[in-house]
């Protein structure tokens, strides 16, 4: 595929600048011409992550509460290893199904490792920590677990540097990612208030192997020993998808996560439809959505409305309706609960599915994993998913919430501000 190198330029005259004014020239500067097609795209991956689409894979996409379900039924057909690796988990009826499913498993002689983030799973409505509830019953059961990055001192640079993946997997064999934590708002339909509206994936093939390594990299920087051969199987590559896991952490310039997401966007030719639960992207992302719009692309944005765990986020999510709606992006918000998903949808065959945010922190500080995949009939469900979405959403015109104010401007300065380097 060395012939597509010299089409991977950017723009004559492109740009960027973040929210301050100041010139990025250390990092990508895009908007990107990609060859056409999953081959172009996968190469152009390749480049700037050192991870492109493989073949063999079987994708299930699942919403809401369904994957609990399924995710249940693979633990405890557990044969040899359990890992799980969440930010969010708090002691709830959900929780115990998962502690109940691993203390079978473990007593079995199932080897099972979890990691959680001590910020995602610490007390905030008044239950019990997970370590006061939870941990103790998994540890007498003979679970492992462990915390990421303990926050000593509670120093503002670890504050921010979070683990905010959401993995798990199988006998390294099955895997799961998207934006599902292990707690009650999680439970549901995704149409109550109480409830959370989001989007998962069940993953086989190949991928699984750096699924499963991103969950080793977390476990032995959280105290855990190197993992046994055992977890890390040959996998066939028998599934009709070609697939993508991108794991990203913090670094200096642009990281993993917003390399991909800029070269999905890139990879629009007719639709780019975008579900974020914190969309509130840096100037770069901004401009390469209005470009595509001139270029004929039909964009989209869903993210959350009303009912929203973070008001300055979303605040800082409506300060970029303006000049959004001004270039032509159509832009909805979701009403009855809190949209919680983070999905692409790319014409009628490239999809993304996972924990990455379009936002500054996320993009920038946070450790975060998306599967981004080409899957036909994954990508007609995803969009079946999305028109569903948009019925029980309100969308937004100037004349209708999407004219800017101070409050939203102070707001995504605060929001860009938290995920500079420091």
């Amino acid at each position: 595929m060395s012939e597509l190198t010299d089409e991977l330029l950017p723009q004559p005259g492109a740009h960027g600048f973040d929210s301050g004014g100041e010139t990025r020239k250390h990092e990508m500067q895009g908007p990107f011409e990609l060859p056409p097609g999953p081959e172009g795209f996968s190469f152009a991956l390749y480049q700037a992550t050192g991870v492109g689409l493989s073949p063999g894979h079987r994708m299930h996409l699942l919403e809401n509460s369904e994957v609990f379900d399924r995710m249940l039924e693979d633990i405890r057909a557990a044969k040899h290893s359990v890992h799980m690796l969440v930010y969010i988990w708090r002691p709830c009826e959900l929780s115990d199904r998962f502690v109940e499913a691993l203390i079978e498993r473990s007593r079995a002689g199932v080897q099972c490792r979890v990691v959680v983030d001590p910020v995602g799973s610490e007390e905030t409505t008044g239950d019990k920590d997970f370590d006061q509830q939870i941990e103790k019953r998994l540890t007498d059961a003979g679970v492992e677990v462990h915390y990421y990055r303990l926050l000593a001192g509670k120093v503002l640079g670890r504050l921010l540097s979070r683990s905010h993946q959401k993995i798990v997997v199988v006998d390294g064999r099955v895997a799961y990612t998207g934006g599902f934590g292990i707690w009650k708002v999680w439970e549901g339909d995704g149409l109550k208030e109480d409830n959370w509206r989001d989007t998962h994936i069940r993953v086989e093939g190949p991928e699984v192997r750096r699924i499963q390594v991103t969950f080793a990299k977390h476990w032995i920087e959280s105290g855990g020993d190197f993992l046994p051969r055992e977890c890390f199987p040959e996998l066939k590559a028998d599934g009709g998808g070609c697939a993508a896991f991108i794991d990203s952490a913090g670094r200096l310039g642009i990281t993993e996560a917003e390399r991909m997401v800029r070269l999905v966007v890139a990879a629009a030719t007719k639709r780019l439809w975008i579900a974020n639960a914190y969309f509130t992207p840096p100037n770069d992302i901004l401009e390469q959505l209005e470009v595509k719009v001139r270029q004929g692309v039909d964009v989209r944005v869903l993210g959350p409305g009303p009912m929203h765990d973070v008001p300055v986020v979303r605040a800082s999510q409506r300060s970029t309706y303006e000049r959004l709606l001004a270039a032509g992006v159509r832009i909805w918000e979701y009403q009855p609960a809190m949209m919680h998903a983070k999905t692409m949808l790319v014409d009628d065959w490239l999809c993304v599915v996972g924990s990455t945010n379009l936002d500054s922190l996320s993009l920038n500080k946070l450790s975060e994993g998306s599967l981004v995949f080409e899957d036909r009939e994954v990508a007609a469900k995803l969009e079946q998913c999305w028109e569903k979405d948009v019925r029980h959403s309100k969308e937004i015109s100037l004349e209708n919430g999407g004219r800017t104010n101070p409050w939203r401007r102070f707001a995504r300065r605060a929001t860009q501000w938290a995920g500079h380097d420091r």
